[in-house]
């Protein structure tokens, strides 16, 4: 059920099997397998061949399970000083051990964060999502300027990379130029304690893994 949220939430087009498969790194049987349970329970709608929806009770459960994952991936950096690009397996196995109590201790002890350490909002206590207007940078047309806002955490090894290229939350970003035939996109990215803006050409699959608010927004 989060994956589906999950995936439902970054906006990349209707969540499928196929999808779900290649998130969770099983077989589309398996996938097939637990939507036929989860929909008996009335958590999910899915007919043959179509995109998979959480029903509403569905939607509640799974924003139960991101609010943990998220408020101990927000623990983790602050207090224990992972990495971002380590905490999201962390997160998965804890998420299913620890009780509410212990969850909502976590958020008063960081002030009620809404962000995790990637840009992604926290659900509320009360299953509230919070979000900006945000686009993904590689839809951005040339000279857009905004602010990165979220990452996509599901890969540690991109994460890592934009870390090595200094390219991360709350950056200022122009697309300074589009370069489809290439796969990439030149920006420039500047953080808040930098006088000067960087050049970067950067790849379309990191690219696609970026979120921008525009200013104005």
């Amino acid at each position: 059920m989060k994956v589906i949220y999950d995936l439902q939430e970054r906006g990349t087009g209707p969540v499928t099997i196929t999808g779900m498969a290649e998130r969770l790194s099983v077989s589309t049987s398996s996938v097939s397998g637990m939507l036929r349970k989860l929909g008996d329970l009335g958590l999910v709608e899915h007919r043959r061949y179509g995109s998979v929806r959480l029903t509403e009770q569905g939607a509640k459960a799974a924003l139960s399970v991101l609010r943990r994952h998220r408020l101990l991936e927000t623990y983790l950096v602050a207090a224990l000083e992972y990495s971002w690009d380590e905490v999201h397996d962390e997160a998965e196995i804890l998420e299913h051990v620890v009780s509410d109590k212990f969850v909502d201790r976590i958020a008063a002890y960081l002030g009620d964060p809404v962000v995790d350490p990637h840009g992604d909002p926290i659900p509320t206590s009360d299953g509230r999502m919070v979000e900006r207007p945000s686009v993904l940078l590689s839809e951005a047309e040339e000279g857009v300027v905004g602010t990165i806002v979220r990452v996509n955490d599901t890969d540690p090894d991109l994460l890592r990379y934009l870390a090595d290229v200094e390219i991360g939350i709350g950056m200022s970003v122009r697309v300074v130029e589009r370069q489809p035939f290439a796969g990439s996109l030149r920006i420039a990215v500047r953080a808040e304690r930098e006088e000067r803006a960087r050049d970067r050409s950067l790849g379309l699959v990191a690219a696609e893994a970026l979120w921008i608010s525009p200013d104005g927004s």
